[in-house]
């Protein structure tokens, strides 16, 4: 009896043990995520330093491919029923992502768990792009970008232009004419690239020069829009994109960024238009000439040019997860908005630091004066209060609708069809995509 006694006393011991240790296991929030190379890196940092910050929650941070793909794997999770916590999909998937009802918005979910978030904390050009008609913020701003141009100084100074060009005042397209002219008259293969051209060319060349991409303000204020850039300046833009082509003061280098990129680090263009988180990529690669950033070009009609629109990916959050674990995801997504998380982001990946506070400890810091291309980026998106065709695109099918845009601008570069023919057909194919969504989400 003495033997079974001592069983049953340790016995119980172990079950209390066993269950004490459960009730202090940490509460798992699983993030899918599109951040690879370096900026994955920086994302375990971050991750690492909110689990190392307390015991009650691990945030298990997975890389499940492109924005595509993890976008792709979210929606299989969520029919499945086994879907993550956290879901970062790129900007143009936000309408679907907002009517999908399956998303817990982040500003009710804050709300819910006690965070007093003032949201005019952050950069509003950022937040403007992710929140409803009302006003309220869908879903967590993480990797937010916006394009520049990035020049060759050592090519410049070789064809006789003065650089560093001004970090606030951008060049018109006429003197980009001129100074691409100079830079293949000195012997350079080409004047200009551009990396993702339809967000390059066409959206933010719409929002700059407040002119609508789409109608309904694009987009935001109905599924009954339709796309509008075939109007006479947009047309003139990629026209004159094309005639540049004959001398070489602009080339195709394909629809992303490798292409464009390459071309760029081998010299055989002296400017390259591309995202401002290619900075951290651009210092690792370029050792053998000095490159600048400036803002994009605008029209010499356009005195005041519009804030440029953001590119890159927010953080949704799914339905379906217990209350114990929204306390989770809400007390993360709070440890990413802290100054020291945004500003290592930032520095490390070139992305948007999203609050007002982390990027004035940045200029008090001295950190711009140091490293001043890295404000070109967040001057450029905040030169002037958002419009009704400069605070973003909200368009279903948006994917399928870029894809398009980008085969009918192919199709101008290769001689195929005429730029107004070309953006016709967009804006065709593209309607009919908008249509479709409509008729499932109306």
């Amino acid at each position: 009896m003495k033997g079974r006694k001592w069983f049953s006393v340790i016995a119980a011991a172990i079950f209390s043990i066993f269950w004490a240790a459960q009730s202090m296991a940490a509460v798992e929030v699983q993030w899918w995520h599109a951040m690879r190379g370096s900026r994955g890196e920086v994302v375990d940092t971050i991750v690492k330093a909110f689990n190392d910050s307390q015991s009650d929650y691990k945030v298990n941070a997975v890389y499940k491919g492109e924005y595509d793909e993890v976008v792709n794997a979210g929606v299989a999770a969520v029919r499945a029923g086994k879907q993550p916590h956290i879901l970062q999909s790129f900007e143009v998937g936000t309408q679907t992502m907002m009517l999908s009802g399956a998303v817990y918005p982040v500003y009710q979910l804050m709300k819910d768990k006690g965070y007093d978030i003032d949201w005019k904390a952050y950069l509003q050009p950022v937040l403007s792009y992710y929140m409803d008609k009302d006003g309220n913020l869908m879903s967590m701003p993480f990797n937010s970008s916006t394009p520049v141009m990035y020049y060759n100084v050592d090519l410049f100074k070789k064809a006789g232009i003065d650089a560093p060009l001004s970090k606030t005042d951008p060049v018109t397209w006429d003197q980009m004419g001129e100074m691409t002219k100079k830079l293949v008259d000195s012997g350079v293969p080409g004047g200009m690239v551009t990396a993702w051209q339809s967000w390059t060319q066409v959206e933010n060349y719409c929002a700059m020069h407040d002119l609508p991409f789409a109608s309904q303000a694009n987009g935001y204020e109905g599924l009954d829009t339709e796309l509008l850039i075939n109007n006479p300046k947009q047309v003139n833009h990629i026209a004159r994109l094309k005639s540049w082509m004959d001398d070489n003061r602009f080339f195709y280098g394909g629809q992303k960024y490798q292409g464009p990129k390459s071309e760029f680090i081998a010299q055989n263009a002296g400017i390259y238009i591309d995202s401002i988180s290619g900075i951290a990529k651009l210092k690792d690669a370029v050792k053998d000439f000095k490159w600048d950033v400036a803002p994009l070009p605008v029209e010499a009609w356009m005195e005041k040019p519009q804030n440029s629109i953001i590119g890159g990916a927010s953080l949704w959050v799914f339905k379906g997860h217990s209350d114990k674990e929204y306390e989770g995801v809400a007390a993360f997504m709070n440890h990413l908005a802290q100054p020291e998380m945004q500003i290592l982001w930032h520095k490390e990946t070139g992305y948007f630091p999203i609050t007002i506070g982390a990027y004035e400890q940045l200029r008090e810091e001295g950190y711009y004066k140091e490293n001043p291309y890295q404000e070109v980026g967040i001057k450029q998106l905040t030169r002037r209060e958002p419009t009704k065709n400069s605070r973003g695109l909200r368009l279903g099918y948006f994917v399928q609708i870029r894809n398009i845009i980008n085969e009918e601008l192919e199709l101008v570069w290769n001689g195929s069809k005429p730029p107004k023919e070309a953006l016709d057909a967009a804006v065709a194919r593209s309607n009919k995509k908008l249509r479709e969504f409509e008729s499932i989400y109306k």
